[in-house]
Order: C-alpha cells, then sequence, then structure tokens
C-alpha cells in the first residue's frame, strides 16, 4: 500500500471521537505510521481490538486500553514495587503472565500484583475490572 492509499486514522478517530482524547491521539498518529498491527504488536493488542477504539465502538475495559497505549506511545511509567520503574504497558503485561517459579522476581510479581502473601501493588488492575 503506497502512502497515498493508506488510511488516515487521525482523521477516522476525530469522526468518531468528536473530542478526541490525547492517548486515542497518540494510538491513531502510531497506527497511521506504522499500522495496525505493528503499533498492536507494541502496545499488546490486536490490530482489531485498536481498530474498534479508534472507532470509539471498543466494549471491551478501554481504561486497559488507555493504560496500554499510555505506557507504550506515551511513555508513561509506574514504579513497580518489585522491578522498578517501568513502561505502564509492561506493567499490564507482568499481571497477566502465570509462569510464577520461573525465577524469584518472577514468583514476587506474580505474588505482588495479585496480592498473594502481601499488600496488592497500588497499579494492578487484576480483580477490579468489570466482567
Amino acid at each position: 500500500m503506497t502512502a497515498r492509499q493508506q488510511k488516515n486514522f487521525i482523521e477516522a478517530a476525530a469522526a468518531a471521537w468528536g473530542s478526541v482524547p490525547p492517548w486515542v491521539t497518540a494510538l491513531a498518529e502510531r497506527v497511521t505510521a506504522d499500522g495496525l498491527a505493528a503499533a498492536g504488536r507494541r502496545c499488546g493488542y490486536s490490530a482489531a481490538t485498536l481498530s474498534y477504539v479508534l472507532a470509539n465502538k471498543y466494549r471491551g475495559d478501554i481504561g486497559r486500553v488507555e493504560q496500554a497505549v499510555r505506557g507504550a506511545f506515551l511513555n508513561e511509567r509506574v514504579m513497580c514495587p518489585v522491578v522498578g520503574e517501568i513502561g505502564r504497558d509492561r506493567c499490564l503485561k507482568e499481571q497477566k503472565r502465570d509462569d510464577v517459579g520461573v525465577s524469584a522476581a518472577r514468583t514476587r510479581l506474580y505474588h505482588k500484583c495479585r496480592g498473594i502473601g502481601v499488600p496488592r501493588c497500588p497499579h494492578s488492575l487484576l480483580g477490579r475490572e468489570a466482567t
């Protein structure tokens, strides 16, 4: 696809959202530049999910997508109590992992993200999202 044929997701997001939040603008800019698949790999969501978000039709946890986009494309950082400062997108990816026992650090992350035997990390979204 040539640059002329490439879809402008910035204009599409503006039409769908009206008043576009800054994180959606950042997502639209990245998708316009790199494509849906590449942007999705970077923030941990499928191309289809990002397409729905940009069209303002996503019915999932939009707050979680927002946090991933803020970490991946706006360089938002959080202070992880186990590993130190990390991107918000990495924080969300760590929360989803189940490979406890692979290493001592991975086990500490698993327990801290879930509040198992220790206070839950303040950045954890586990158990807070609507199902």
